[in-house]
């Protein structure tokens, strides 16, 4: 699939009949097949966590998962975001114009959603199936230590029909570190100078073809920051000036699309809404919301007994009496 081809397949294995609004008060520990819609809540209720987004390239999150971002920012979360390729292969000019016009963008991308810092990890495009698999494992465990990353947002490593292994691989790595970064003996020289062990307790997993879709987000109060975002993808991505390039064209055939307004500002702006973010007005429809975002949602991790952690401290606060109270004692 090239990138500008991209309209309409945000929502891709994401249609469902039945959901369940969710309740601020749970564990999010929910059955991987179960269907929540996650709504904006108000106020800061994540105040104090870590959220790290983390794209192969420079518009994998502002077209996937912007409006999520942008919408656990607004309730808290302090977010972080890490490029993992330096996007060489797509782009305009020459490769090395290619490279700098990507990371500008990229960093745009981070002021518009509120991410910061920015880090590259500068791998070449397209052939990220050829390097160290522990070696990427382990940038991303250094990273999750060192920002005490809370909530992980990335493509689906068991998204189906995936062909760029871009994508696949960034995924399978981050999904190995997220549980070996809580682990006490893997890397030990972390721990020397100054890190913990630190394991990411949530995961919001998007994917381009069909996933086990089992959270719906609604991004309705945070749209208009997706398109900020998109926008700011103007070296690849479907959004950039497609818009003022469209207006241009059909004003070349004394044509007019009113959508687009008056302006090339305003049409840029209106090309993402009405166009590139077509799929997630559709997926947002089917919900009774504005506009959505699909994932595959992994909450906090089980104990192996049925029981989240925060399930079993509650049943140890609720049930555990001193020794000295037993019979006998």
């Amino acid at each position: 699939m090239r990138r500008r081809d991209f309209l309409g397949t945000a929502s891709a294995g994401a249609s469902v009949t039945a959901y369940e609004e969710e309740d601020p008060g749970t564990s999010n520990a929910e059955a991987p097949t179960s269907m929540v819609v996650e709504r904006a809540r108000a106020g800061r209720p994540h105040a104090g966590k870590v959220l790290l987004a983390i794209q192969p390239h420079a518009d994998d999150i502002p077209i996937f998962a912007g409006g999520t971002v942008a919408k656990l920012l607004e309730e808290g979360y302090t977010g972080h975001l890490v490029r993992v390729t330096n996007d060489d292969m797509a782009g305009p000019g020459t490769v090395g114009e290619t490279v700098l016009a990507n990371e500008r963008d990229n960093d745009q991308v981070a002021r518009v959603l509120g991410l910061k810092p920015v880090f590259n990890l500068n791998y070449h495009n397209h052939w990220m199936d050829g390097v160290s698999k522990p070696e990427l494992r382990l940038r991303f465990i250094y990273l999750i230590r060192l920002l005490k990353v809370d909530t992980v947002i990335c493509y689906d490593p068991w998204g189906h029909y995936e062909e760029n292994p871009d994508h696949y691989v960034t995924a399978q790595c981050v999904e190995a570190a997220c549980w070996m970064a809580g682990g006490s003996k893997d890397y030990p020289e972390h721990f020397a100078s100054g890190l913990e062990p630190h394991s990411v307790r949530e995961k919001y997993y998007f994917a381009r073809g069909p996933q086990l879709v089992n959270r719906i987000v609604d991004i309705s109060s945070t749209i208009d920051r997706k398109v900020e975002a998109n926008l700011a993808n103007r070296a690849q991505g479907p959004a950039g000036r497609a818009g003022e390039r469209l207006r241009s064209s059909l004003a070349e055939r004394h044509l007019k699309l009113p959508v687009l307004g008056d302006d090339d500002a305003t049409a840029d702006r209106q090309y993402v809404k009405e166009f590139v973010l077509r799929a997630n007005r559709l997926l947002g429809q089917e919900h009774g919301l504005e506009y959505a975002e699909a994932f595959h949602h992994v909450g906090p991790n089980a104990l192996g007994v049925g029981y989240s952690r925060e399930e079993m401290d509650d049943y140890i606060r609720h049930n555990a009496i001193p020794i000295e109270a037993l019979p006998g004692k």
